[in-house]
């Protein structure tokens, strides 16, 4: 495989990577409010294949810390004190997982359309 494929493959494998990590925080966002829910993390693992180091995503994981303890005597899940559980998933931790997501996905974009524009010049070099 040649330095550019490598390059590629890197990149696209990061952009798959950070779009699964976008796909769970906009899960964890979107389920903020929902009693009982656990926020969800992904992994990421460097693995190398065919010479080239590339990303992947482990297996999702459940956040174990302490679910909220929430006071609504009037909501249908509330026990006999009133209060029922809500969820462990904090708005600004995942505004900011999804900021940093974005920007590298952005970042891996750039690599990979920097790669694609140097391999396309390369071979309009060897045409000549």
């Amino acid at each position: 495989m040649s330095d550019f494929s490598h390059s590629l493959s890197a990149s696209a494998s990061a952009l798959r990577a950070q779009a699964a990590r976008l796909r769970h925080v906009s899960e964890n966002i979107s389920n903020a409010d929902t009693p009982g829910y656990r926020r969800k993390t992904v992994p990421f693992e460097a693995v190398s294949k065919d010479g080239a180091q590339m990303v992947e995503t482990g297996r999702v994981k459940l956040d174990h810390r302490d679910l909220s303890r929430i006071y609504d005597p009037g909501h249908a899940l509330a026990d006999e004190t009133g209060h029922y559980r809500g969820s462990n998933v904090d708005l600004m931790i995942e505004i900011a997982d999804a900021r940093e997501a974005q920007r590298s996905y952005e970042a891996n974009l750039k690599m990979f359309d920097q790669t694609r524009q140097m391999s396309s010049s390369l071979m309009e070099l060897l045409r000549k």
